[in-house]
């Protein structure tokens, strides 16, 4: 406007926009301000005193559950899944650039996955493995098995919409220069694909590290992260559930933020590359 005030619109969707961060991030918060309550202190309000203790009891031989056992098995799963969900996007992206027999039915095969309760999915995969398979229902195998079925289609999705918008002519200038498919592959495409392989990978890595319904009848006898906290809601009654909370969550949050840094180092990169490449066309 020409006097510079702001129309009453941007109050009130500022004001709505407010509201949404607060009920997305106020549990959370919560979680976080309970968890440093002193010795004393209860699962509620009012804090009783502010101190570390429920952190440290997180670390004592006394602490209810397996807890540091169960974490590494969320992590090892993770970062499993990680990569397997990272390298079959690629290779499925590359793939679904040519329109081939089945293509369309393919696809929607693969997504179908997303619409299945996951809880079926768990029951599922589990009897596959126990069953069928005869093998033993493990967090390492069908635990592994059943997570994919979530974050695969979530990885191909990312990389149909990159490949979708991915220029050719690099790669046709690559050829002209004498490179092979590999060659193609390793020093062009990879390279310009990167920023968005690591998104697919923080895809991966945090949708298999808090997953729930698709482990619970997969993980067997072990128990991941996700299943461990749920079991101690029914028995612990002290904050220091809230204490692993907040471990946790500064966890996901160190994870995302390191990712974020190699992405914007791989986008500055791809950038300087696709300059190089574009004067080189030229």
């Amino acid at each position: 406007m020409s006097d510079g005030k702001r129309p009453p619109s941007f109050y009130v969707l500022t004001a709505v926009f407010a509201l949404f961060v607060l009920f997305l991030y106020g549990p959370t918060i919560t979680i976080g301000i309970l968890s440093f309550q002193g010795p004393d202190g209860g699962l509620t309000f009012p804090m009783r005193g502010v101190s570390l203790h429920w952190f440290d009891q997180l670390f004592q031989q006394q602490a209810v559950g397996d807890i540091w056992g169960s974490f590494r098995r969320s992590f090892v799963l993770g970062m499993m899944v990680m990569v397997t969900t990272v390298v079959l996007s690629v290779m499925g992206g590359l793939a679904f650039r040519r329109r081939f027999v089945g293509s369309t039915v393919l696809f929607y095969i693969i997504i179908a996955s997303l619409v299945i309760p996951s809880i079926l999915v768990s029951l599922g995969v589990g009897l596959l493995f126990s069953q069928i398979l005869g093998w033993e229902v493990h967090w390492a195998t069908s635990g592994y098995g059943a997570q994919l079925t979530w974050t695969l289609p979530f990885g191909l999705l990312i990389m149909f919409a990159v490949f979708n918008r991915f220029d050719p002519s690099y790669e046709e200038a690559a050829r002209d220069q004498g490179a092979n498919p590999w060659q193609v592959f390793r020093h062009i495409v990879l390279p310009l694909i990167a920023p968005m392989l690591i998104g697919v990978a923080l895809f991966g890595f945090t949708l298999s590290y808090d997953e729930f319904a698709r482990t619970l009848m997969t993980a067997g006898s072990r128990n991941t992260l996700p299943l461990e906290i749920y079991g101690m809601t029914t028995n612990v009654t002290t904050p220091v559930i809230y204490a692993l909370g907040t471990l946790t969550t500064i966890f996901s949050f160190l994870v995302i933020g390191t990712f974020l840094v190699i992405a914007v180092v791989a986008q500055r990169r791809r950038a300087r590359l696709a300059s190089d490449a574009g004067k080189g066309m030229v």
